[in-house]
């Protein structure tokens, strides 16, 4: 276990009380106990300290107040909380082996210290970058590049031609690389487009869980680097997402369309296809966008929850919306030509 010396210098940060004290968890205030480290991100809940039995605190310096425990001192508590779960970190670590159910095509080329588990199964003429961990019953297609570092957690799909950077991390059950939904119609139905691009994801890109990411038809569908992607997000085919963007979960693009830099997107947003969002756009939960977005800023679609019945009442008048404007447009017409008139 770390100590608060440990702590203090693996996040640069001053600090009080005993260097060798040892820290034996990370726990949110407000179950914090003895030998716990814990944070206030927010100065509404700095008066949670009196009453916490935390050992340490991350926090800013004017927060603490007559708090006696040890204290970390920070100007970006929430940053350095995330920081410090690293010194806390309990996940699995590779093997450095390859299981001897796994499936490698003769053609695939694998680096340094990969590790391979049970039930996975790598195409022809696919590369593995020193390593990279692939979980169990991952499926990596013919011709996929995977980047140093990078892991893919357990049944992740990686189709064919597909290009995956460093440092990245996909977790269970995503798909990148499936076909776009592309059909045209004719008179006898509809006519599969194959789908022809690929999937370019960027460096130090984390991908929830059942996300599914489409092959572009003719582009490449392209994630940017320092990317994040919530659990069941939809990218269609040719979506570009800017480097640095967010994106919440259930959120939908459909085909073409480009999320620009630093891009924030809330929860079940949707996006209409073949959209341009500017850099430093932030969405809404539950934001429709139907039209180019070419302002950074913050914006919002949608209403607030309410009572059904007054919910109702509102819809009823949404409704008439149309029949209430002509009538305002003829009105002003009328008052528009009375004043011509003098009357």
């Amino acid at each position: 276990m770390p100590t608060l010396g440990d702590a203090a210098a693996a996040l640069g940060l001053t600090y009080k009380g005993d260097p060798s004290l040892t820290l034996n968890r990370l726990a949110p205030i407000s179950m914090a106990e003895t030998g716990d480290l814990s944070f206030i991100a927010q100065k509404k809940f700095v008066k949670s300290l009196s009453a916490s039995d935390a050992s340490a605190i991350i926090c800013p310096r004017d927060w603490v107040g007559d708090y006696a425990g040890a204290v970390l001192f920070s100007d970006e508590p929430y940053a350095d909380f995330a920081r410090a779960t690293k010194l806390f970190d309990n996940r699995p670590r590779p093997s450095g082996r390859v299981h001897s159910s796994a499936v490698i095509a003769k053609t695939a080329q694998l680096g340094a210290h990969v590790t391979v588990d049970a039930g996975a199964v790598i195409g022809e003429g696919a590369t593995i970058g020193n390593d990279v961990w692939i979980g169990p019953n991952v499926w990596i297609g013919e011709r996929t590049a995977i980047g140093s570092g990078t892991e893919l957690r357990a049944n992740v799909s990686i189709y064919h031609g597909v290009a995956i950077g460093h440092d990245c991390l996909i977790h269970a059950s995503t798909v990148i690389g499936s076909d776009g939904f592309g059909f045209a119609p004719t008179s006898t139905g509809w006519e599969k487009i194959l789908q022809l691009g690929g999937v370019k994801v960027g460096d130090r890109v984390e991908i929830g869980a059942g996300c599914a990411i489409d092959r572009g038809a003719l582009e490449d569908t392209q994630i940017g680097d320092d990317v994040i992607l919530d659990n069941l997000v939809h990218i269609a085919h040719g979506v570009k997402i800017g480097r640095g963007s967010a994106v919440a979960g259930q959120v939908g693009f459909a085909g073409g369309s480009e999320l620009g830099e630093r891009c924030t997107v809330g929860g079940q947003a949707g996006f209409a296809g073949h959209l341009k969002i500017a850099n430093d756009v932030h969405i809404g939960g539950q934001g429709r966008v139907s039209r180019d977005v070419s302002e950074a800023g913050h914006y919002a679609s949608g209403t607030s929850l309410m009572p059904v019945r007054d919910w109702a009442r509102s819809a009823a008048r949404y409704e008439k919306l149309t029949e209430m404007a002509r009538r305002i447009e003829a009105l002003e017409k009328l008052l528009s030509e009375k004043a011509n008139t003098g009357e």
